[in-house]
């Protein structure tokens, strides 16, 4: 058994402290924490948060060597039982590694544990000191037998560290569907949230989603628990094979307002059920169904994968159209965010540089290293990986089959397990009654343009297109604030900004003379589409820029979906299909 006990050192400056115990130690013992989480792929150094460091077998103290940035070695003398004890800085607020203070903690293992070389393999326990009055654990782990409540078992190490933990005095609720009993935990909710109303409609979610997975079949997991933490600003979210862990605005969770009861959901409300939906069929689709080559979690460097566009991408597709499914929202909400996914990929430049699986090899030192070239020399695997998955579901749906057919036809053939890209060709090929090999290698592998308007179109869904905002019709994103002004972030490949001249960091003061606080406000004394001098500064230089606007351009249009009103009985057969099935 490998031992774990972790204490709240001091929530003022932000450490856990553990303690580690190794029955039976090898005499030269390896130790070492991982670079990396499963899910987010960049390597991120957990290691550099330890310090303190010390070892003990009985009452000896054995010296600590540390091998490199992320492994240490201990020389034991007999089986006597070793003691390792350090401390963690953990004040990190995302939802990947470790956060402590006085209102709340979080960690992933991954961040607070370290592995023992050549014990993997064994239970691994991890239980608590005393927490502060009021504070409780919230985690799917398995509870150790007599852990009442503050020790937890997992069968292996990989499986300790896919069990995040909340510590605190937070809100939790639950529900079940079928044999599975879900729990939901929120931390930092401001007074009035609807809890009651979150239980309600991530329900809905869940029932939908087993029950696409497994409509004559019991899930392979009996608990399930959302672990959600309001902020005041912030977003995402970090799947696991029984939980995730959420990250959300506090002002985007339900409120108690009886007058919305009934009504549209509200925006920031439906971003955060859609990041519901899209982490809990991750529990599917990659923590269960995975690209091969993570079969096996290798802790302490890149693990390298094609196939991001298929396990990000197409859940991406599914997670806005299960909420479509369950009745959360209408056919025409659900083209609005699918537009805003067709729009956002247009106006990346590098969709024409990077395919989707070079993207998802990428993702190691692109896709979380953003900067100002980002937008110009990549494409994201999740949205442009979401819009590939929709031009497969439509083109199978013209001849009767669908995407759901094959993505329960890939769970039966890898019996949930690891599968490769030449597992999606065959069982595409199979579902669709013909090869759709070429089609996935431009499509995936390729830079053209996807046939997604052509698509759209079949099934009774009208592009229309509409004029883009002054900045992005120009190539500019922008960061436009009180303090700091305009900031130009990234100027994008070809475009009127491009041509003339601007560049990533230049502060944008006027237009045609006058002065401005957001780019907009110049439209009350120019034509979109005629040239005007910006007046700039670039590293403390004053400049003027003449740029000319180009109607033609891609960037200076986006489009819109709109259902259309007469498509045919066969066409609005499929389309109802399509949106219900």
């Amino acid at each position: 058994m490998i031992a774990y006990r972790v204490d709240v050192a001091d929530t003022h400056s932000h450490h856990f402290r553990v303690t580690l115990t190794i029955a039976r130690p090898d005499a030269e013992q390896r130790l070492s924490l991982p670079v990396w989480i499963a899910g987010s792929y960049m390597v991120r150094e957990f290691g550099r948060h330890l310090s303190g460091l010390t070892a003990r077998q009985g009452r000896r103290d054995l010296p600590i060597e540390q091998l490199d940035k992320t492994s240490w070695r201990v020389q034991c003398t007999g089986l006597a039982a070793l003691t390792v004890s350090y401390r963690v800085y953990a004040f990190d607020h995302s939802v990947r590694t470790a956060f402590l203070d006085a209102r709340r903690g979080f960690f992933n293992s991954s961040s607070l544990c370290l592995r023992v070389e050549g014990r993997d393999a064994e239970p691994h326990r991890l239980g608590f000191g005393r927490l502060p009055a009021g504070w409780r654990v919230a985690t799917a782990m398995p509870v150790a037998p007599g852990g009442l409540g503050l020790a937890f078992e997992a069968a292996d190490y990989d499986e300790l560290v896919d069990h995040p933990v909340e510590l605190g005095d937070f809100w939790r609720g639950s529900f079940q569907v079928g044999s599975v009993d879900h729990e939901v935990v929120v931390a930092g909710a401001l007074p009035g949230f609807d809890g009651q109303r979150l239980l309600v409609d991530a329900r809905r979610i869940c029932e939908r989603q087993i029950a696409f997975w497994h409509a004559d079949a019991a899930p392979p997991f009996d608990r399930y628990v959302f672990l959600l933490n309001a902020v005041t600003e912030g977003y995402g979210g970090l799947e696991h094979r029984a939980s995730t862990a959420l990250i959300a605005a506090r002002r985007d969770l339900p409120r108690e307002r009886p007058e919305l009861a009934g009504g549209a959901l509200p925006d920031g409300y439906l971003r955060l059920l859609g990041l519901i939906s899209h982490e809990y069929f991750h529990t599917w689709n990659v923590k269960r169904l995975k690209p091969i080559e993570l079969a096996r979690i290798d802790h302490q460097r890149e693990n390298y994968t094609r196939l991001l566009w298929f396990f990000e991408g197409f859940t991406s597709y599914y997670d806005d159209l299960m909420l479509l499914r369950c009745g959360l929202i209408d056919p025409a909400r659900y083209l609005k965010l699918l537009a805003k996914t067709i729009n956002a990929v247009a106006t990346t430049p590098g969709r024409k540089v990077q395919s989707v699986a070079e993207s998802s090899f990428d993702a190691w030192v692109k896709y979380y290293r953003t900067d100002e070239n980002t937008p110009n020399a990549t494409v994201s695997y999740y949205l442009k990986g979401s819009l590939v998955a929709l031009c497969f579901d439509l083109t199978l749906r013209q001849s009767g089959a669908s995407l759901d057919e094959v993505m329960r036809g890939l769970w039966q053939r890898s019996d949930g397990g690891p599968i490769s890209e030449a597992d999606i060709v065959e069982v595409l090929g199979a579902v669709a009654g013909r090869s759709l090999a070429r089609e996935l290698n431009d499509w995936v592998h390729g830079t053209d343009e996807l046939p997604v308007a052509e698509l759209l179109q079949s099934f009774g869904v009208e592009l229309r297109p509409e004029r883009a905002g002054f900045a992005a019709g120009l190539g500019l994103r922008l960061s436009e604030q009180a303090v700091s002004g305009v900031q130009v972030q990234a100027v994008l490949a070809d475009s009127a900004a491009a041509a003339a001249g601007l560049a990533a960091g230049d502060e944008l003061l006027a237009v045609d003379g006058w002065r401005i606080r957001r780019l907009d406000e110049a439209l009350a004394w120019v034509c979109s589409d005629q040239p005007f001098d910006l007046l700039l500064v670039r590293d403390q230089r004053v400049m003027t820029r003449r740029v000319k606007p180009d109607a033609l351009s891609a960037l200076a249009h986006t489009v819109s979906l709109h259902l259309h009103d007469k498509p045919g009985r066969a066409v609005a057969e499929r389309r109802r299909a399509w949106f219900e099935s």
